[in-house]
């Protein structure tokens, strides 16, 4: 397993992380507001099919190493909100909403001895530079939330982020 995102079609992307559990642990920091804060966004999830996903990113304040975003970001600086409807709530095995408009975002969560292999994936991407951007975000994300499981302070986000990106548009070969 790789940390690094595949594209499996070119509107998506899979990540697969093996994360320290229990399964439920995992579940929690998926949906609780203020757990997905600490790697990712905070705001409420409802717990039904059709409820509201909300959204509210301050991706420089992710980590104590507070830094600004790029200036191709720069309306990303400070809160940023998105709102989504739940698809899938299956406690605490899967979980998915539209994310931004019609994209999608799929959680899957098994259980692996005292891991949990989370599997991600992200569709309805509508362009190169999209992907490319989205798959930057998510591995950094990710590798924020595998810090907070483990107890470690993650870098600042906008630089790995950056960093991230540009390792994905090596990766990834425009269509």
């Amino acid at each position: 397993m790789t940390d690094y995102g595949v594209v499996t079609e070119p509107t998506s992307i899979r990540f697969e992380r093996l994360l320290p559990g229990p399964i439920t642990r995992i579940w929690s920091y998926l949906t609780d507001s203020e757990k997905r804060g600490q790697w990712f966004s905070s705001g409420p999830i409802e717990p039904k099919v059709g409820g509201k996903a909300e959204h509210v990113f301050n991706n420089g304040k992710l980590s104590k190493h507070d830094d600004p975003p790029p200036e191709k970001y720069a309306d990303h600086a400070g809160e940023v909100r998105s709102e989504g409807r739940v698809l899938t709530y299956d406690p605490p095995y899967a979980l998915a909403y539209t994310f931004g408009g019609d994209m999608e975002v799929r959680f899957e969560l098994t259980s692996q001895g005292d891991k949990v292999l989370l599997v991600l994936t992200h569709t309805r991407l509508t362009s190169y530079d999209m992907l490319t951007r989205i798959a930057g975000g998510w591995h950094t994300h990710l590798d924020i939330l595998a810090d907070r499981l483990s107890g470690r302070e993650p870098p600042a986000f906008w630089k790995t982020h950056a960093r991230m990106e540009a390792e994905y548009q090596a990766r990834i070969p425009r269509a």
